[in-house]
């Protein structure tokens, strides 16, 4: 299965090593489980035609889905044998992920609505319920709605067909951009359902506000961190997001959790399907949210705002 291709099969490998002259199951590797048996089926004389087909496939250092329409059809020597495999190939990940976004902005636009009226709802009414003062929950309650703005906003440049990890938290963190230099991300390239991007967008802006208030970002020396790493699509790998603080004043566990505490613990946790752990270390505050990458993209339920109640 010595691979010879011409130019325009090149842009298919990404940044793969040259993969002229090498096996072709050692090209795809990571998907050789699903296509190996159709080049079988060429090889035993049996051509295969598929269209919109999904692969998993590593192109650029981390695991991606994508869809291919091809063919394996046999080629046969002078005597008739099959002497090897010819695959006509063309990448349809863009199509079908616009036939995606299509059907999903068509049949869940009037559900998105009401969904998102209900949760500035209910951020509403637990920030006047837990506020001190009218002054603050008028404060409080405008910057969750921008954060909540700008998460809707990067959902609808993508026609609600999903919103990158990046391209949330950095819309979410626009407002904190006098501290910019002093937070840094870094992960691969992932996108999220409509309402685990929306629950991100108010966890990270929870955050990034409490750490201007009492952590990293409240003096002119602490930093913070944000990490993800991902695992195969739809597979039981492992999905982690991390905030981390450092630099900052000594951090001790608060009294009581507040409305941006239950937010990130519970509501986080249950949109991922997933757990949430916060560390009030002395150094800085840690939270990390971890599930499997079977629930990222998934269309799970509402996103419920945590109860007002004390804990």
């Amino acid at each position: 299965m010595v691979t010879i291709y011409n130019d325009a099969f090149r842009p298919l490998l990404g940044d793969k090593p040259e993969a002229l002259g090498r096996p072709f199951s050692e090209v795809w590797a990571e998907a050789w489980d699903t296509i190996g048996p159709i080049v079988d089926r060429a090889y035993a004389g049996e051509a295969t035609f598929i269209e919109d087909f999904p692969l998993v496939v590593d192109r650029h250092g981390y695991p991606e889905q994508a869809w291919f329409t091809f063919c394996y059809s046999p080629i046969r020597d002078a005597e008739g044998r099959v002497a090897g495999m010819m695959d006509t190939v063309i990448e349809t990940t863009g199509k079908v992920r616009a036939d995606q976004n299509s059907r999903l902005i068509n049949a869940e636009l009037a559900h998105r609505i009401k969904n998102l009226l209900a949760m500035v709802s209910a951020i509403a009414n637990q920030t006047f319920h837990s506020a001190s003062s009218m002054e603050e929950a008028k404060a409080t309650l405008g910057k969750r709605l921008s954060a909540l703005g700008e998460a809707h906003s990067v959902l609808a440049e993508g026609s609600w067909g999903g919103a990158s990890v990046r391209a949330v938290i950095e819309r979410v963190l626009s407002p904190f951009r006098s501290v910019g230099g002093r937070i840094s991300m870094e992960g691969p390239p992932l996108d999220l359902a409509a309402r685990q991007a929306l629950s991100l967008g108010l966890a990270i802006h929870e955050l990034a506000a409490n750490a201007s208030k009492y952590g990293a970002l409240s003096d002119d020396c602490g930093r913070v961190t944000i990490s993800w790493k991902i695992g195969r699509p739809g597979s039981d790998e492992e999905f982690r997001l991390v905030w981390e603080e450092q630099g900052g004043p000594v951090v001790a566990e608060p009294k009581r959790r507040g409305f941006g505490s239950r937010l990130i613990e519970k509501a986080l946790a249950g949109e991922f399907h997933g757990k949430v752990r916060v560390h009030y270390a002395p150094e800085g505050l840690r939270c990390e949210l971890s599930t499997t990458m079977v629930n990222i993209r998934i269309e799970a339920a509402e996103l419920e705002i945590p109860s007002a109640r004390a804990d």
